[in-house]
């Protein structure tokens, strides 16, 4: 008898070992920001900061970087075009969290390649780096405690709602997305009726979201590189909400922010039944003005989880 309790107490003891042995994942509390590469730093400035209306700082992970600041925790990351970099031009995609060390230890745990340890920028924020399934670079950023309000009076939007890139299997990055980090679907649709080109979850912990981009891009022996380049930055993205898309495009219009930019002609509706307006840096990266809310019954799929707000 004495045997049996001690056999099992042992037991208690390794599965309360193999627990503390898993962390739980922290949270993932949204969007950090969209890194991107520029051939040019003068016309890049003067699109995020003249037509997008952001605040330009200081890189606190990159000497040699930029960022335009939408608001306290999200920016888009400007970075010079690296040799070899060819008709790329994303360098990451990044999240916020309220752990950085422990979303590290947690992906370790998991199985999955991590640092040895997390960074801390000039600014105090933390954050470390992997590679999702496809080999797309991936951070995790832990802001500071209260970060600083930017001056960005003239700023297009106050919120990145969602980002996107190009996605080869769908089932392959939902092993990192869903399966590892909790995404959670928000909504699918396609060009035609039964087609799937774009796969939208959001956070666990906001409504910000992922865009898988699934549309192939055309083969490269065929293709002009410019093409591909161009191809390439509509479906690499981010998205700032608007409560109105419309009042935007007319803000940006008033302003003849729109001249020399690359721009749809007028605001439209999107299958997703939201109004948008898109927008392209020099180097051919999309930024898509967003209602945060349908206006119009989507297309495919019903949303399955609440509309992000700003």
């Amino acid at each position: 008898m004495r045997l049996r309790s001690l056999f099992g107490l042992s037991f208690v003891a390794l599965s309360a070992a193999s627990v503390a042995q898993t962390p739980e994942r922290p949270k993932i509390t949204g969007i950090s920001h969209l890194a991107v590469y520029t051939s040019n730093p003068e016309a890049a400035d003067h699109y995020y900061r003249e037509i997008v209306g952001a605040a330009k700082m200081p890189d606190p992970e990159s000497p040699r970087g930029v960022r335009y600041v939408i608001n306290a925790t999200q920016f888009i990351e400007v970075l010079p075009l690296p040799e070899g970099a060819g008709i790329n031009r994303l360098d990451h995609t990044a999240w916020n969290t309220d752990n950085a060390e422990g979303i590290r230890r947690y992906l370790a745990a998991k199985g999955w390649e991590t640092p040895s340890a997390v960074k801390k920028g000039a600014d105090g924020s933390r954050w470390f780096e992997v590679k999702d399934p496809e080999g797309n670079r991936v951070q995790f950023v832990q802001p500071l405690a209260t970060p600083k309000t930017p001056d960005e009076p003239n700023v297009v939007g106050h919120h990145i709602i969602h980002v996107g890139f190009l996605v080869h299997s769908r089932d392959a990055e939902d092993k990192f997305y869903r399966g590892l980090l909790g995404f959670k679907p928000y909504w699918f649709g396609g060009m035609q009726e039964g087609q799937t080109d774009w796969v939208s979850q959001q956070t666990p912990d906001s409504h910000d979201w992922l865009e898988y981009m699934l549309s192939p891009l055309p083969p490269a022996s065929t293709t002009p590189a410019d093409r591909l380049q161009r191809q390439l930055g509509v479906m690499d993205h981010l998205s700032i909400g608007e409560p109105s898309v419309n009042d935007a495009f007319k803000v940006l219009q008033a302003g003849d922010r729109l001249a020399n930019v690359r721009h749809d002609q007028s605001p439209k509706i999107g299958k997703d039944g939201k109004w948008q307006f898109n927008l392209y840096d020099p180097d051919g990266i999309r930024l898509e003005l967003m209602n945060f809310r349908a206006t119009e019954k989507p297309c495919c799929s019903p949303f399955t989880a609440e509309d992000p707000a700003e």
